[in-house]
């Protein structure tokens, strides 16, 4: 074979082959970066959401954890307050006693029922509990709880005039609502005089 026969069959060799491979192969490389790049993307936002998640979860978890401190007692708080309405009505019930008003003792047991009284009271402050004052107040539904309507046109309706219960919060919750009186307008009722009623029988 002559070198002029070897320069043919080279020619006869289709030249643009390898770089369309090559193209071909580039173009792929570029589309598995693309998808490398957006699977990275979405793996990164799958982390952020998760690691958001759990920062919300521990949050929760510490609020939980800290109304549960704070509160622990809750229930427990809201029973001891019988106790509270229990010395009230013993020290109402001793001075009202006719057979006991005569005795030189009443006015002992009475200061030593309030000595109690007062220990028990220090001791729900330190927890957190305070006495809801309510008379004189704008009745307040979230504070107070509407027992009966009491007719006065001296003072502004649904003015709290009387406390049936006393009523407490423990810290920003409330522990009891106050049982209380409202007052209300007087209706006023017209009155028909004795010549509209002698028209009226007359008609």
């Amino acid at each position: 074979m002559t070198k002029s026969d070897k320069k043919k069959e080279e020619k006869t060799v289709p030249e643009n082959k390898e770089p369309k491979s090559e193209l071909k192969e580039k173009k792929e490389d570029i589309k598995k970066e693309e998808n490398l790049e957006d699977k990275l993307k979405t793996v990164e936002e799958k982390l952020l959401r998760t690691m958001a998640e759990m920062e919300n979860q521990r949050r929760r978890f510490e609020k939980e954890r800290q109304e549960a401190f704070e509160f622990g007692g809750f229930n427990f708080a809201r029973e001891s307050l019988s106790l509270l309405d229990n010395i009230d009505r013993a020290t109402a019930s001793f001075k009202n006693d006719e057979n006991l008003k005569n005795n030189k003792d009443l006015d002992k047991i009475i200061e030593g029922i309030e000595v109690v009284k007062k220990d028990l009271i220090s001791i729900f402050k330190k927890n957190g509990i305070e006495l809801i004052e309510c008379m004189n107040k704008k009745f307040d539904p979230n504070f107070h709880q509407a027992m009966l309507e009491l007719e006065d046109n001296t003072k502004e309706s649904g003015t709290v005039v009387q406390e049936i219960q006393k009523g407490y919060m423990m810290k920003d919750r409330l522990l009891r609502p106050s049982l209380v009186g409202v007052t209300k307008k007087r209706e006023e009722k017209s009155e028909k005089t004795t010549k509209d009623k002698q028209k009226d029988e007359k008609k």
